[in-house]
């Protein structure tokens, strides 16, 4: 790994190792000591754009703390490289997990165990956090209470792992060459991609090229996770792509934050897809034909030379919004007569 993205996983650690232990005098010090004042933090509707380090702790971790007063978070991959334009970024991916004492969003709470999935992107600038991207999986904690307003998962709903390979944390030192090859190997897989269905069929996306057989697609809670190329097409591609067969066609109104960590790749956007919803729907939605953009916070992992697992994160509950369902109205109503005592602490312990 390069002296600087080595430099700005070490400043990050100090952040993330305080929501280990989420004491919040040590968190707001850290937050300030790694953030600068004027940093924008983007993070998934409903919590929206945040400036600077207090706003963030006071409007989403405070929040959070609340409801899960146990609450710690679990990274299981961290990677970090520069992208097509020379911003620095470091990458993380992780859960949550607490105790669900409290509401969050009304989101009604169980006394039990609970887990989030998160996916976050930081841009660096002189070794401090500019820029925060990430996505809180939401629906993720819906489905575990069994508050879940929308239409079943086409895929398997899974507490998603972290990578197989075991190497998500600690690694080899960064290599330029091995970054390199594993970010053109998912540029090239993305250009073959979207040439479906706009120029030719399935067989134009080479995809037995690109993935492994064994491939795990881990997708956001509403969608899920599926297994191999044809448990990829069945639960996630073809509904999606009968949706939206526009996809990939306003790719210059888009930007992309693709970097490499040796085997591991990501990609960020804010958004980094835009396209129509239309033809059949798509999760139970009807055929608008409405355009929409797409939050998705992606990570790849590569084994020799082939893609076997690839996390993907999307801003679900923006993509509801954007066509007038407001997924938590939708909760409280499909909650509202639930009767739900929240237990103490020291209850739910013994």
């Amino acid at each position: 790994m390069t002296d600087c993205h080595a430099t700005n996983r070490v400043a990050l650690a100090s952040l993330t190792a305080a929501q280990y232990n989420w004491d919040e005098v040590t968190l707001r010090r850290a937050l300030d000591t790694v953030v600068f004042d004027e940093a924008i933090f983007h993070l998934g509707h409903p919590y929206g754009d945040m400036q600077g380090a207090g706003q963030f702790y006071d409007n989403a971790l405070a929040p959070l703390k609340a409801a899960w007063p146990d609450v710690e978070r679990r990274d299981w991959l961290i990677m970090a490289g520069e992208d097509d334009h020379g911003a620095d970024w470091v990458g993380c991916a992780g859960h949550f997990v607490g105790t669900f004492m409290a509401p969050l969003l009304d989101i009604p709470p169980t006394g039990h165990l609970v887990h989030m999935r998160f996916h976050e992107f930081y841009r660096f600038e002189n070794c401090r956090v500019i820029e925060y991207q990430s996505v809180w999986d939401l629906p993720e904690v819906m489905m575990q209470v069994g508050a879940w307003p929308m239409v079943p998962s086409l895929g398997r709903e899974i507490c998603a792992p972290g990578p197989a390979s075991g190497d998500g944390l600690l690694r080899m030192n960064r290599d330029i060459e091995q970054s390199q090859n594993s970010r053109q190997l998912i540029i090239d897989m993305l250009s073959k991609m979207i040439l479906h269905p706009r120029e030719g069929g399935p067989e134009i996306m080479e995809l037995s090229r690109f993935w492994h057989p064994k491939m795990n697609w881990y997708g956001p809670a509403g969608i899920g996770t599926a297994r191999g190329i044809d448990g990829f097409r069945n639960w996630h591609q073809i509904p999606f792509l009968n949706a939206m067969p526009d996809r990939g066609n306003k790719a210059d109104e888009i930007t992309h934050h693709l970097f490499a960590d040796n085997d591991y790749v990501g990609v960020s956007g804010w958004p980094n897809m835009i396209q129509t919803l239309s033809h059949g729907g798509w999760l139970g939605l009807p055929p608008l034909n409405r355009e929409i953009s797409l939050r998705s916070l992606d990570f790849w992992r590569v084994e020799n030379g082939l893609i076997r697992e690839n996390w993907v994160m999307i801003d679900m509950l923006h993509l509801y919004d954007q066509i007038g369902v407001d997924v938590l109205a939708r909760m409280r109503e499909f909650n509202k007569a639930r009767t739900n005592e929240t237990v103490s602490h020291e209850e739910a312990v013994h």
